[in-house]
This record gives structure tokens, C-alpha cells and sequence, in this order.
């Protein structure tokens, strides 16, 4: 599938360039910028091959410095990226972020960009030796009708699919509450946060969320500072969130989903998993970006005791 073999994860989903303000500083004129890659399925890969697994990321790129930046940017962290589609017709999308005191504002520049021009012919390529996971989230579904489509042949594709509901009102028309829990069911493991399901399907608490999304395997629900808890063939298992000093919030959901994964790929047991993806988030939750450079997964574990 890779030019380096066989790999443990392949995620799939726009990357943008992120411009974010040095130190969590305000957008202003006269701000100092860093320029990362943003994208909820790359961050994912990032992470967990910091966490020491075989990751790999598709999508498509302009063919422009700034899918130069993410290329680069991805390959250092040793995310294969041997896939990926460049598109001559087509821009990389561009994202700001602005940290205000209520919260990080986010303002998305991304309209007709070459990742919303995925389709299931893409996927059929990427997929063509399946990994051991697949990871992907709602962003994917929102960017065009071909990207939904691609989004929907991948859940429902062979192979062990991971799903993170990531639902970004500004991106939709009305349709996501339909869409998401369609493509949530369809997956073997879900990831949504508490409030998010609230806002999307009216439910109120993590149970609530399981009576409505009943067929995956896993389902972790994430409720901000508070816990996680899953559902999973075992039983239904919580964790209490990590207490932090909180710079930026954007990423700690992926972040968790990374941890999370770890746990998973390596047949650890549930509160594990659930402890590793709330140390992988407290580590973004206190960093400008989001991104955090973390050790191999043993090391944690050996350090969560």
C-alpha cells in the first residue's frame, strides 16, 4: 500500500496550512506567525507515529509551497506519506487561528481546495491493501458531495474503520445530524465528544449516546474535562480527564483518538486506552498548536503507573 510496506494506521482527510499567532498571541497586524500543518486525520497519523506505530496519511495537495509545508512537516514526524494525490488545478487550503479569551477562534479559507475534490476512485487506490485501521473523520463528509461519497465508500469498505464524528457546524447545510450517524453506525469504532452529540442529536449523557449509536463495536465518549467513558465489548468503562492549565483546546480531540488508537493497536486494556488518549490530549491542550511531541506510548504508560 506504502513505500514503506505494511503500516498499523491509515488515516485519510484534508490538511490545511494552520497560520496561528506566536504564544498563543492574538490575530493582529503585527503578529509573528507559525505555519504548521492543520488537519484532524494528519494530526491523528503524527501522533501515533510519535507514539510509535506505522502511520500513513492520504488526501490530495496543491501543488503549491504550502503542500510542500505539510509534505515535509508530516515526513518529519515519520508519517508515511507516499500517497498522497497532487492536484495542479487545485489550491491546499489555508486556516487562521485567533486564541481570544472566550476561546480560539477559527477562520477557514478552504473552499475548492484539492482535498474536497477526494472521491471513491481515490479511495479504492488508497485502500487497495488495507491497513490494519483506517481512521477518518465528519470533516471529510462536509467539503463536497464527491468528498461524502468518498467518506461513505470508506466506512463501509473492508477492514476495521475508525470514525471521529468532529462535527464543524460551519461547514455543513443542515444535513449533519443525518450524515454523521449514518457514517458513525457504519464504523466499527466511534469517537464523539458529549456536547457535540447533544448539539447534533439531542442527547444528554453518554448512555443517551449509545442507545442512539448502537451498532459500532467501540464507542468512546468524550466529555470535555470530565471523563471518557466507552462502550465496548467488555463492558462500559470511564476515565477521569487529565487536569491542566489550558493554552488551546484545537486538536485535543484528535489527540485523544491518537492515544486511544495506541492502546488499541497494542491490545491493551480499556482504561489504558482511555488514559493514554487523556494524557495525548493534556499534552495539545497546553501547547500554542495543535500538535504535541510525544514519547513512545511505553514510556507513558510507564509514567501513568
Amino acid at each position: 500500500m506504502c513505500n514503506g510496506g505494511g503500516v498499523d494506521v491509515l488515516t485519510v482527510g484534508e490538511t490545511m496550512v494552520m497560520v496561528t499567532p506566536e504564544a498563543g498571541a492574538r490575530l493582529v497586524s503585527d503578529s509573528r506567525f507559525l505555519l504548521r500543518p492543520g488537519g484532524a486525520e494528519s494530526n491523528v497519523a503524527a501522533l501515533l507515529a510519535r507514539l510509535g506505530h506505522k502511520a500513513a496519511w492520504a488526501s490530495a495537495l496543491g501543488v503549491d509551497p504550502l503542500g510542500d509545508l505539510v509534505l515535509d512537516d508530516l515526513q518529519r514526524h515519520g508519517v508515511d506519506t507516499s500517497l498522497v494525490r497532487r492536484d495542479e488545478r487545485r489550491p491546499t487550503a489555508v486556516y487562521f487561528k485567533d486564541p481570544t479569551p472566550d476561546g480560539t477562534r477559527v477562520y477557514y479559507y478552504r473552499a475548492g481546495s484539492a482535498a474536497s475534490a477526494i472521491t471513491t476512485a481515490d479511495i479504492a487506490h488508497w485502500t487497495a491493501q488495507p491497513a490494519r485501521l483506517v481512521h477518518v473523520s465528519g470533516i471529510t463528509a462536509a467539503l463536497s458531495e464527491e468528498a461524502r461519497e468518498a467518506t461513505r465508500a470508506l466506512v463501509r469498505g473492508p477492514g476495521l474503520v475508525s470514525f471521529d464524528v468532529n462535527h464543524r457546524p460551519r461547514l455543513w447545510h443542515g444535513d449533519a445530524p443525518e450524515v454523521l450517524r449514518e457514517l458513525a453506525q457504519d464504523s466499527d469504532i466511534v469517537f464523539v465528544g458529549r456536547d457535540e452529540a447533544e448539539a447534533l442529536w439531542g442527547t444528554s449523557d453518554a448512555e443517551s449516546v449509545r442507545e442512539l449509536l448502537d451498532r459500532p463495536r467501540y464507542l468512546v465518549v468524550k466529555d470535555a474535562a470530565i471523563e471518557a467513558v466507552s462502550f465496548t465489548p467488555t463492558g462500559v468503562h470511564r476515565a477521569p480527564s487529565t487536569k491542566v492549565d489550558v493554552v488551546d483546546v484545537v486538536g485535543a480531540g484528535d489527540a485523544f483518538a491518537a492515544g486511544w488508537l495506541s492502546g488499541f493497536l497494542d491490545d491493551r486494556d480499556e482504561v489504558t486506552r482511555l488514559r493514554l488518549g487523556h494524557y495525548a490530549a493534556a499534552r495539545v491542550l497546553e501547547s500554542p498548536s495543535d500538535f504535541a511531541e510525544l514519547p513512545p506510548a511505553a514510556d507513558i504508560i510507564g509514567k501513568l503507573g
